[in-house]
């Protein structure tokens, strides 16, 4: 996975409702680590990482990259969503696309946030790089992420087997500028 190509980045934050999308900072340095070290939130992705492994390499700013957005509520850090040019992808029809992903600790799941924050970062993209396709891959066991994807327009391409479970290739068709 590379970075998106000719974005200008970061972005101003993009505020919705009740959230900001923003670039990550250090005070989020104790939020990433909660999230990848989640049991939860690792469920469907190969699981959590050690927290003390995290701890130890975990950089003072981390997931500063274009792309990587923090999701914030009221000051602190819910969640990370991630979007990436696929160029090595186990699927050849995500290949060169723009891959979508999202990561929310627990204590956010529930209120409708993921939902929000993924279509405010699905129309930036549309904004910055219209016309162009974005791929999720998730499994199919996760009922939750399957009905966020559906949500968020993306319809299936294939359903394929990895890392011993079901997945599910979905393809958000580009947005079209209007003449």
């Amino acid at each position: 996975m590379t970075d998106l190509g000719p974005v200008a980045w970061p972005p101003e934050p993009i505020r919705t409702e009740r959230l900001v999308l923003r670039e990550s900072e250090a005070r989020d340095r104790p939020a990433f680590i909660e999230l990848l070290a989640s049991p939860e939130v690792n469920t469907y992705l190969g699981g959590p990482r050690p927290r003390q492994e995290l701890e130890r390499e975990m950089p003072g700013t981390p997931e500063r990259w274009p792309g990587s957005f923090v999701v914030d509520l009221d000051g602190a850090m819910i969640g990370q969503i991630l979007l990436r040019r696929a160029t090595e992808h186990r699927r050849p029809a995500a290949v060169g696309k723009a891959d979508f992903g999202y990561l929310f600790l627990p204590r956010a799941w529930g209120f409708g946030y993921a939902a929000e924050a993924c279509a405010a970062a699905l129309d930036w993209f549309d904004g910055v790089l219209p016309g162009e396709p974005v791929v999720l891959t998730t499994q199919t066991a996760n009922v939750g992420s399957m009905r966020l994807a559906a949500k968020l327009g993306f319809t299936e391409v294939e359903r394929f087997r990895a890392w011993d479970a079901e997945q599910w290739l979905g393809l958000r068709s580009p947005v079209t500028p209007s003449a």
